[in-house]
């Protein structure tokens, strides 16, 4: 199983932002789907997480009512809207795949994940 994110890079200050997460190897509706991001000299942190069928989703504090997590299972791909920026947001974000058949609070942890991508860089600029 491949996870591959695109979407990324410099940000104007405001700017919308879109982050694609497409899986291969396997249909994208086999997982419950969650993105992280991880700001240098910090931990990684949940962003946000979707059921397989994507009527659940998780969004931590930082982010809810900012960012809006969907997936397009016809297309094998999750995506990460961000409609709003704070100083926090610049990262590398990381999408993570989960075979788990309930998204639940467990999903706001790495170690639920079985299959990670490798995280396009999201900056913003000044």
């Amino acid at each position: 199983v491949l996870l591959v994110e695109s979407g990324g890079g410099s940000v104007q200050a405001g700017g919308s932002l879109r982050l694609s997460c497409a899986v291969s190897g396997r249909t994208i509706s086999s997982y419950t789907v969650g993105w992280f991001r991880q700001a240098p000299g910090k931990e990684r942190e949940f962003v946000s997480a979707i059921s397989r069928g994507g009527g659940n989703t998780n969004y931590a504090d930082p982010v809810e009512g900012r960012f809006t997590i969907s997936r397009d299972n016809a297309k094998n791909t999750v995506y990460l809207q961000r409609n709003s920026r704070e100083p926090e947001d610049p990262a590398i974000y990381y999408c993570a795949a989960d075979l788990s058949l309930l998204l639940t609070t467990e999903n706001r942890e790495p170690r639920a994940y079985d299959y990670w991508g490798q995280g396009p860089q999201v900056t913003v600029s000044s």
